[in-house]
């Protein structure tokens, strides 16, 4: 069966998804200014797509402002239907084996240190797309020597062989983002299971001891605190170095709605719990995203994970 591509995701007329008013503590602006005109043409004239417009990120404008994106490639459908995600849903286009190289010149254009790579899921493949990342990885190495690399990946359904390939590509981080707490699985990404997030994340730092691993939670979808807590726990014994945590904020009417907005103060409190379990790096607040603050995470985090594991493999 095939179907148009949607950003629909919830039946309001099932579920009550009338939008809930952000508290002043959320303030989002509009993304504008020459840099961010510039990178628009740029990514259109590469034939590229970026998460930062494809999911309406709200820190776009920050981020493209002082020059950075992070790149969504694999195409711009996705074939699961999660309930948050503004990503277009349906049957995706084949894989355009050019992508790569018009990737990684836009890296070498944009002068980047520091580059982000996401992707749609692609489970019409086997392999999730893996050998993508693999060759944007080492195509980024050749074009933009000296340029870090981040990779958020999808789960590949818990895939050790889709996994193996970009661990061989060695990114600077690897990144998947579990995203929810277990409960709330079947009703925020129900195509997804959390078994096959572990597998990720788990299995990264044993094939790749020098890479970083990094994860992310969404709060407010009606998950408890101590759930989100419990999260915690289980990513920093699965190795994860950098954990984010934001706000969900509800894209349309067509997606779940927000259960309730988290306070300045439970934010900080989860960024404390957090150092006090060991991660390396917490980001807690409303607008925290995946990619925010990524070059100061790899440039502060770096220097010091090589050392001990130099250390380490001596």
């Amino acid at each position: 069966m095939t179907f148009k591509p949607t950003r629909d995701r919830v039946d309001s007329t099932k579920i009550d998804t009338t939008p809930k008013r952000r508290p002043d503590w959320i303030k989002i602006g509009a993304p504008s200014g020459e840099t961010v005109d510039w990178l628009k043409d740029l990514m259109r004239s590469k034939e590229l797509h970026t998460v930062c417009e494809e999911a309406h990120c709200p820190n776009m404008g920050e981020c493209w402002g002082s020059g950075t994106a992070t790149f969504l490639v694999l195409g711009d459908i996705c074939t699961r239907n999660c309930g948050f995600c503004d990503v277009q849903h349906g049957k995706p286009l084949p894989i355009d084996l050019d992508e790569p190289e018009r990737v990684a010149q836009a890296v070498k254009a944009m002068g980047l240190k520091h580059a982000v790579i996401t992707s749609v899921n692609r489970d019409d493949r086997k392999d999730g797309g893996a050998p993508i990342f693999a060759e944007i990885i080492r195509k980024i190495r050749e074009y933009q020597p000296g340029c870090s690399v981040e990779v958020l990946i999808p789960d590949f359904k818990g895939s050790l062989e889709a996994l193996k390939i970009v661990m061989n590509a060695r990114p600077e981080i690897l990144n998947h983002n579990v995203e929810t707490v277990p409960r709330l699985f079947k009703l925020v990404q129900p195509q997804d299971h959390y078994a096959w997030s572990r597998a990720v994340l788990e299995n990264a730092k044993k094939m790749e001891p020098a890479s970083l691993t990094k994860s992310g939670i969404m709060v407010g979808l009606g998950e408890e605190f101590d759930e989100v807590k419990a999260v915690m726990r289980d990513l920093h014994a699965w190795g994860v170095d950098i954990l984010t945590l934001g706000q969900y904020l509800q894209p349309s009417r067509k997606h779940l709605p927000v259960v309730r907005y988290y306070t300045l103060e439970e934010f900080h409190q989860l960024k404390e719990y957090g150092y006090e379990l060991g991660f390396k790096w917490v980001e807690s607040a409303p607008l925290v995203r995946s990619s925010y603050h990524a070059v100061e995470q790899v440039r502060a985090l770096s220097a010091i994970h090589h050392e001990l594991y130099d250390h380490h493999g001596e």
